[in-house]
């Protein structure tokens, strides 16, 4: 016949690894929860500082993101603004979704030309970046205005056609932490000033520099 005590002590110790083991789905369930909290909470932050259609920074994201740049700057920095010209007729002929697709395709372009520079989607289609520049020197702001504008007038793929968008590029150099709006206004002000330009140029890009 079995002791009594040999038997006590197994069913304790079968009960030790059922709560050892009970503890352990607890803490990994908790561990489960915490980590999907933290994930829908990254995602809320992301949501929240990112454009939904093209994952760059938004407005609100980019003034933040300049701010600490410019702060931390160690070399000229060039504002730049780019709007799309006459978007809304690829919208009218060719639908919201192809829109989108012509958005999704420019982002991805200026993501790839600032690479671990700034560049944000402002909203409908206007963009702006923030460029480190070697110097100050007008003749690299002319070459970026021409690159830039070639890389968004490059065909996109639409299905089995495909669209040619130009864009009208301002840029200005940044002169103090505390002048990116000011520098904003101009390079908007020069965009604007390129797009009014229209097909008498077609590379639509002017360039505002500090060289007059």
């Amino acid at each position: 016949m079995p002791d009594p005590m040999t038997i006590a002590s197994g069913i304790c110790a079968a009960g030790a690894l059922v709560s050892s083991w009970q503890l352990r789905r607890r803490a990994l369930r908790a561990e489960a929860e915490i980590g999907l909290l933290q994930a829908e909470l990254a995602a809320e932050r992301h949501a929240a500082s990112h454009d939904p259609l093209t994952g760059l920074p938004n407005r609100r994201a980019f003034y933040r993101l300049a701010a600490t740049l410019l702060t931390d700057a160690g070399r000229p920095l060039i504002a730049v603004v780019v709007d799309l010209d006459d978007f809304k007729q690829i919208n009218d002929r060719y639908g919201h979704a192809a829109g989108d697709q012509v958005l999704i395709n420019v982002a991805q372009r200026l993501a790839a030309f600032a690479g671990d520079n700034l560049v944000a989607r402002l909203g409908g289609d206007e963009f702006a970046g923030l460029l480190a520049s070697p110097s100050i020197d007008r003749r690299w702001i002319e070459w970026a205005s021409r690159r830039l504008c070639d890389m968004v007038a490059a065909p996109i793929p639409l299905g089995r056609l495909s669209v040619r968008v130009t864009a009208s590029v301002g840029l200005a150099p940044v002169t103090g932490p505390t002048q990116l709006t000011e520098a904003l206004d101009r390079a908007d002000a020069a965009m604007y000033r390129a797009k009014s330009i229209g097909a008498a140029h077609p590379a639509r890009q002017l360039v505002d520099s500090a060289e007059r």
